[in-house]
């Protein structure tokens, strides 16, 4: 059985920063295909980042201010996110996908476990 728990939301202004983390049991975050979607009040789920070895994709709307890393011995992923808009403000849930997808991806078909998500509130 897979479990992944997000931590790390919270309340910050505009322009401020925090970081999300993704802890992984039941998989090894290693070799996984490992991702990040957020779902706002009235929205679509969309995707926000994935990792693959040292592959890493973005949405449009985060490149250059978010940043999806791995710790190898913690199996947890993490989501830096710096220079926050109103806009981001949304749940955000970790993904994880099986070790035979080789690249990063934004399809929520890929993934085969989710979190719970953990709220990011983000006042302008």
């Amino acid at each position: 059985q897979v479990h992944l728990v997000e931590s790390g939301g919270g309340l910050v202004q505009a322009g401020g920063s925090l970081r999300l983390s993704c802890a992984a049991s039941g998989r090894t975050v290693s070799s996984a295909v490992m991702g990040w979607f957020r779902q706002a009040p009235g929205k679509e789920r969309e995707f926000v980042a994935s990792i693959k070895w040292t592959s890493t994709a973005y949405a449009n709307s985060v490149k250059g201010r978010f940043t999806i890393s791995r710790d190898n011995a913690k199996n947890t992923v993490y989501l830096q996110m710096n220079s926050l808009k109103p806009e981001d403000t949304a749940v955000y849930f970790c993904a994880a996908g099986p070790s035979s997808v080789w690249s990063p991806s934004s399809s929520f078909g890929t993934y085969d476990y989710w979190g719970q998500g953990t709220q990011v509130t983000v006042s302008s």
